[in-house]
């Protein structure tokens, strides 16, 4: 299942590229997270693995990031694992009048019947999702605005 997402912070890129790039941030626009750490690399550069832990609903998920690309500040690009799903995320960010359009691309892979199951029939809560990463992002870097608060 492949889908792109865009949306528009109204941000510099270099002042975009600061918060999105700082790991102390992702607690503000990554709903459910509840912890991270590495695995191995340098935090932040290609190669380097990161372990995220996330509550979702009654349970947690852990996932396994790791940076694919790093060609700040025009593009980003990484692979996120979970039990019976890859995630191939590729993030460009593009200055336009003193904004930076954030355009993400996402192919998941599933594994297993019932992972392969979730994606065949709701297909659209994978795009709401991300939909809903991006503008937590944008409120967190425009207005300040924290998912801790809610």
């Amino acid at each position: 299942m492949k889908y792109t997402t865009e949306i528009t912070i109204d941000l510099q890129r270099d002042e975009f590229i600061k918060i999105l790039d700082n790991p102390d941030n992702m607690q503000h626009w990554m709903r459910g997270l509840l912890g991270y750490n590495m695995i191995s690399g340098e935090p932040g550069q290609e190669g380097s693995t990161m372990n995220m832990k996330f509550k979702r609903g009654k349970g947690e998920m852990e996932m396994v990031e790791t940076i694919l690309k790093r060609n700040m500040p025009d593009e980003f690009h990484a692979t996120y694992d979970t039990k019976g799903v890859h995630n191939i995320q590729r993030n460009y960010f593009k200055e336009e009048n003193g904004k930076t359009r954030w355009i993400s691309e996402s192919e998941f892979q599933f594994s297993g019947f019932g992972m392969k199951l979730i994606g065949f029939l709701m297909p659209g809560a994978f795009k709401k999702q991300s939909m809903k990463y991006a503008q937590d992002f944008k409120n967190f870097a425009e207005k300040g605005i924290s998912v801790t608060n809610s």
